[in-house]
């Protein structure tokens, strides 16, 4: 607290506002569909409730900055639901890999099981248990929703990457800044949304759309997910802080 208090170690805020402006995924049309963020005002000081301001909300598991739980994905339906995940596992340490150049030139581009192994050489191995957070800069585009999504071109992870990162690394979960785990053009990969299919289904976790991750330092940080304990969901919006020793 007292390095809190005086600056040494700052906390980050790696969440995106919340609102009915927030981007959300669209699905083909023979698929059910996620709604919206949305408020519904109960009363606002007046005679429905003459002291208080408060609203109903309405929106999807995983609209905005979310949480994904194993059940989310078919591959992990015995799985934990969101409000099983363990409240130790919500804090641990990450590490970010930056690609921002690569998705600059190539809205397509892949992470690859060689970029990690560069990224180690130069940093240490990928922490036990913890977070890594890829960051392709695409928080830039977070406030325009047509870009954000970019008629489904945006980075992602490799099939062969994200098997690997699910079965033989020993991160906790995935982290990135587009409107999901897996790349734009992953529902043609082999298997289809294979960040989803594979670490889902080896019981890891995935955070999406964060923002900040430039404040972050390659390695060091700690986050801090904190989901809505919803139970049976497969997700939830939540509020990512990292905390960052200056």
């Amino acid at each position: 607290m007292a390095a809190l208090g005086d600056g040494t170690i700052e906390v980050v805020d790696l969440t995106a506002p919340l609102s009915a402006e927030t981007p959300i995924l669209a699905l083909p049309e023979q698929f059910g569909q996620t709604w919206p963020f949305a408020l519904t005002e109960i009363s606002r000081y007046d005679d429905r409730g003459p002291a208080w301001y408060w609203n109903n909300v309405t929106t999807g598991e995983h609209t905005g900055t979310h949480f994904d739980a194993p059940i989310h994905w078919v591959t992990g339906r015995d799985a934990d639901d969101v409000a099983q995940v363990p409240a130790s596992k919500l804090i641990a340490s990450a590490v970010v890999i930056d690609r921002t150049a690569d998705a600059a030139e190539n809205p397509d581009f892949l992470l690859e099981i060689s970029h990690i192994r560069e990224w180690e050489a130069e940093n240490g191995p990928l922490p036990a248990g913890g977070w890594l957070l890829y960051r392709t800069g695409w928080d830039a585009r977070g406030d325009d929703a047509e870009a954000f999504t970019n008629a489904g071109a945006t980075p992602g992870i490799s099939v062969e990457c994200a098997k690997w990162l699910a079965e033989e690394s020993p991160i906790l979960g995935l982290g990135v800044e587009t409107v999901g785990t897996d790349a734009g053009a992953a529902h043609s990969f082999d298997p289809p949304f294979p960040c989803h299919s594979f670490l889902l289904g080896n019981d890891r976790y995935g955070l999406t759309q964060l923002r900040n991750l430039s404040r972050l330092p390659a390695t060091g940080a700690v986050v801090v997910a904190g989901p809505l304990p919803i139970v049976g969901g497969s997700g939830s919006p939540c509020r990512v802080l990292a905390l960052v020793e200056r």
